[in-house]
């Protein structure tokens, strides 16, 4: 009994592709693709530290976000005697000015959340479209902006960040500016070198075949591919940016108008011996947020190469399937 070659044609066209595309089209896999993402989502949920880093995650971002309902008013302003012991009216104690900690602590978490967010959205965009329009396009476009990137890589972040503060003040803006301009050239390299893994595989030949555009290549096909291993790039910046900016402030080139962890920390260094908990507290919320970024960078890198294994599986099986099929349809 022969198996119609029209049958095995359309078998051949639905299967899907590695990222939830189709393998003859070339087009988006919509039932799939969010199907793929709901079970890598369970995984990392299921995961111990991915869940512990979520929530400790959650944890800095709910108090950055709720800063003035949790403690209202001005962190700065005097709250009681000065290196009052933690106690219920001062959850943290107060500083050497009488400052509450707590307020402080909290507010800092604000503006660590505020840093974060703003370096982690340019630098995303300017790192994928560098590392994208490299890799995708190749040739002497390749070059340059792998130049540009290894420019940007040569010179040490910090001292560039302490240069640039130091000429053009200490403002949140410019010190988000200056971050982002020195945090994406990893994601770039990283960008590029998934996009070059992605842009010859047979779902996107395939697309050309169609007269697909390159703009909807690349936003339907090498995009979807590129974004799960940025986003662990991503996260680990996240994490590396809080720490910049706390020992920023905690060198006096913060934003002064403003509360940081690292303020906090440089100003407890005097009363380390008879206030420890001024440079406790301040501490752990930079280990919790660092810890927790990490934790959830590990665990979304753990799910992903899991999840990479198996659809190297299936794309494996898929093309066994797909040269056993002229032999069927000859039978």
């Amino acid at each position: 009994m022969s198996i119609p070659a029209s049958a095995t044609a359309e078998a051949g066209a639905g299967a899907p592709g590695p990222a939830g595309l189709d393998v003859a089209t070339g087009a988006a896999d919509a039932p799939g693709a969010p199907h793929r993402w709901r079970a890598a989502l369970r995984r990392f949920l299921r995961h111990p530290a991915g869940l512990t880093g979520l929530l400790l995650t959650l944890l800095v971002i709910v108090a950055g976000l709720l800063a003035e309902v949790i403690s209202p008013g001005d962190p700065f302003r005097t709250a009681g005697d000065p290196l009052l012991e933690p106690s219920g009216t001062h959850l943290f104690g107060t500083d050497n000015l009488g400052r509450d900690v707590f307020d402080a602590v909290i507010h800092g978490a604000r503006t660590s959340m505020i840093v974060v967010l703003g370096v982690s959205a340019i630098a995303s965009v300017v790192g994928l479209a560098v590392g994208i329009v490299a890799g995708y396009r190749g040739g002497w476009i390749d070059d340059l902006l792998m130049r540009i990137t290894e420019l940007f890589q040569s010179v040490p972040r910090f001292f560039l960040v302490l240069l640039i503060v130091a000429l053009f003040g200490a403002g949140l803006d410019n010190l988000i500016y200056v971050l982002a301009l020195t945090s994406w050239p990893t994601l770039a390299r990283v960008s590029r070198a998934e996009v070059l893994s992605v842009r010859d595989r047979d779902y996107v030949e395939a697309a050309r075949s169609i007269g697909a555009t390159d703009r909807r290549i690349v936003l339907r096909h090498v995009l979807p591919n590129v974004l799960p291993t940025a986003m662990v790039v991503i996260a680990l910046t996240g994490s590396r940016i809080i720490l910049l900016e706390a020992s920023l402030s905690f060198l006096g080139l913060g934003d002064p108008s403003v509360m940081s962890w690292g303020y906090l920390v440089s100003n407890a260094q005097r009363f380390l011996r008879v206030a420890w908990w001024m440079s406790v507290f301040p501490g752990l919320a930079i280990a919790i947020s660092v810890l927790g970024i990490n934790l959830m960078s590990d665990a979304l890198n753990d799910v992903l190469a899991t999840y990479s294994k198996g659809a190297s599986k299936r794309i494996r099986h898929r093309r066994w399937l797909r040269r056993r099929q002229p032999a069927l349809a000859g039978a």
